[in-house]
């Protein structure tokens, strides 16, 4: 990954303003921004970029440490279906993106913070517009309020899209639910769908408990009412 201007060097022009981080992919979205510069189209000065050779090489984790690290919005802009270098890098961002998206639901964050899209190096007006939009979108939100009760959220978020069970069941999904298991039985995209749910939300909730019990021992009555969770979940 090439980065063109650190993410954790950020200057905000004004208090006001959003911060933007947008990873771009390097043949088709950050060929055309870097084409709009030459073409004069003009950008919000709130967007750093991040060149990726490919949208599929956006692991949801760094959208969680561009979180983290206090941005008030996230793009990913990839090649458009059919076009990418690497023949399916495209289809794997969305897949990221999306279930990237249902964690930061399940966590109550909001997850029209982060965007996605697709064009190619050739249309740099639409580049400019989607970008303009986005910014508005994300001021119009207003600043990211990342105190300690939503930094412990996002943390929770971010264990789960380390861990190797939700890691793997993503990886498999498309799989499992083309071509099957060992054996050829498949599974249907609607129980895929309710399983990445379960684990999810799951995952979450377990993710919630070890970092509140990083900090000290604490009974499950006691766990219940600092995360404001059932005792049996």
């Amino acid at each position: 990954m090439t980065e063109d201007k650190k993410p954790n060097k950020r200057i905000k022009t004004q208090a006001s303003e959003p911060t933007v981080l947008a990873f771009l992919c390097n043949w088709c979205a950050y060929a055309g921004v870097d084409s709009d510069w030459i073409s004069k189209f003009q950008y919000p000065p709130n967007i750093k970029t991040v060149r990726v050779m490919c949208s599929g090489r956006v692991d949801p984790v760094f959208i969680l440490e561009g979180f983290l690290a206090g941005f008030d919005g996230i793009m990913v802009f990839g090649c458009p279906p059919g076009d990418c270098h690497y023949l399916n890098g495209n289809i794997e961002a969305e897949k990221k993106i999306n279930v990237t998206r249902r964690l930061l639901k399940i966590a109550e964050f909001d997850n029209e913070r982060l965007y996605l899209d697709r064009g190619s190096a050739g249309e740099r007006q639409r580049f400019s517009e989607v970008i303009t939009q986005f910014v508005t979108k994300v001021r119009e939100r207003g600043p990211l309020e990342l105190d300690e009760f939503v930094k412990r959220k996002l943390q929770a978020v971010k264990g789960v899209l380390e861990g190797e069970k939700f890691r793997w069941l993503v990886g498999k999904s498309k799989v499992l639910v083309e071509e099957g298991n060992v054996y050829g039985e498949k599974v249907s995209q609607e129980i895929m769908d309710e399983l990445l749910d379960e684990i999810s939300h799951s995952e979450y909730l377990k993710n919630r408990i070890f970092l509140v019990l990083k900090e000290k021992p604490l009974t499950t009555e006691e766990i219940s009412r600092s995360l404001g969770m059932e005792l049996n979940d």
